[in-house]
């Protein structure tokens, strides 16, 4: 089954907002099978939402539309679906009362203008909203599926869930999608295809899809079979060959995080952290405490943005400031050991950096970061260089930081 999935609103097509339900909409129907074709977004014109649908509905048997089924002027998809299909609005009593119930329930008056979300393409089905008085419709015609699902994305998202993925499923689709992420970082995605490349085999229906982001790069395997079984051993082969040659750089698969990853090492090797942070300014230590449970094993940091306070409270040499610099390997590794002192922590992760866009010189230009650790067997410091854009290069030392520690601990060259 191919699908289309086309995204409703002017709000979309002028950048206003940013569009999340195509992408939850598609990760659902791949899992089930599904061959997620074209993404289609279109403006509130009546006109072009014909000639949406229309298309979406020649090229691919399965058209999900989200958004434009309010009760005010501006939503106007129903009217779109209705030509589209030459159909009449027929007022549905049973919606309604169940919108009127809805709005009894929440203590307020419904008004009047929700009525018009009663009026209902003629011989559609329809999926309940349990989250607002918009329901979701289902007109198939034709070999042809098309559904029309709120904009909203709570409420998208649970019609999806309860009512169209199910119904989908019923239609006995015979294909098997198996999905696996795998989470890599400390390379860059060219180096990592140079790695990866050398016996590389994909099988018939395999796809491999490089992902990259500031915490690094994610390797996405999805394999479609008419046999379950032989779709997992599919993604299990290729699995087995990234591990085999890049397998250092893969922290974890699915939903792990960076930060949760090392975070369970720490835990599991019943040590502590606690960070120094000059350019990041506390994102660090942000990081690291986002994950639950991280107070068992994060002690604390220190925001030392000015010499001041590296001098002061880190105990960083005047001279090493003087002499070096505060963007300097040496300074990184003093601001660790500091740090570590003062936390009394199994380790300590320090920042120093020129972030940008000023302050930049020939020797260290913007986007230059040093990242110090220290342990109670040694201090070290790396040097990074990053690029132009200044929260682009906080983010990526915060992420750099964590994999030095991650590497740290467990003795990865």
């Amino acid at each position: 089954m191919d699908a289309e999935i086309v995204t409703i609103g002017d709000e979309i097509i002028t950048g206003h907002i940013t569009d999340t339900n195509s992408a939850y909409m598609a990760r659902q129907l791949t899992a089930i099978g599904v061959n997620v074709r074209y993404k289609t977004s279109v403006g509130d014109s009546l006109v072009d939402m014909e000639e949406a649908f229309r298309l979406a509905l020649k090229r691919s048997s399965l058209v999900i539309a989200t958004g434009g089924l309010g009760p005010t002027d501006d939503d106007i998809t129903k009217r779109a679906i209705v030509k589209v299909f030459k159909r009449n609005l027929i007022f549905h009593e049973e919606v309604l009362e169940e919108i009127k119930a809805r709005y009894t329930r929440r203590g307020i008056q419904m008004p009047g203008i929700n009525q018009n979300q009663a009026l209902l393409p003629q011989g559609a089905k329809f999926f309940p909203n349990k989250h607002g008085s918009a329901v979701g419709i289902c007109i198939a015609e034709q070999g042809r599926i098309f559904i029309a699902l709120p904009g909203v994305p709570r409420e998208m998202q649970q019609i999806l869930t309860d009512e169209v993925i199910p119904y989908v499923k019923s239609l006995k689709i015979n294909r098997h999608t198996h999905a696996v992420n795998l989470h890599t970082t400390g390379i860059i995605e060219a180096k990592l295809a140079e790695l990866i490349a050398p016996g590389l085999k994909l099988e018939a229906g395999v796809k491999l899809a490089y992902l990259p982001s500031y915490s690094g790069v994610h390797l996405r395997i999805i394999v479609i079979s008419d046999n379950a079984q032989e779709a997992e051993e599919k993604a299990r082969k290729l699995v087995a060959h990234l591990e085999s040659v890049c397998g250092k750089y893969i922290y974890g698969r699915h939903d792990d995080t960076l930060e949760g990853v090392v975070g369970q090492l720490l835990i599991d090797n019943d040590q502590t952290v606690s960070v120094a942070e000059s350019c990041t300014g506390g994102q660090l230590g942000m990081l690291v405490t986002s994950v639950p449970g991280s107070s068992s094993y994060f002690l604390g940091g220190v925001i030392a943005y000015s010499n001041d306070v590296k001098i002061d409270k880190l105990k960083v040499p005047a001279n090493i400031i003087k002499t070096h610099g505060a963007v300097s390997e040496e300074c990184a590794i003093a601001m660790a050991q500091g740090c570590r002192k003062m936390f009394e922590s199994s380790y300590a992760l320090s920042v120093t950096g020129i972030a940008g866009p000023d302050g930049g010189t020939e020797d260290k230009p913007v986007g230059t970061v040093f990242i110090g650790l220290a342990s109670a067997h040694a201090a070290r410091a790396k040097k990074f260089v990053f690029g132009s854009d200044r929260e682009v290069n906080r983010t990526r030392a915060v992420f750099a930081a964590i994999e030095m520690l991650r590497r740290e601990i467990l003795d990865i060259k």
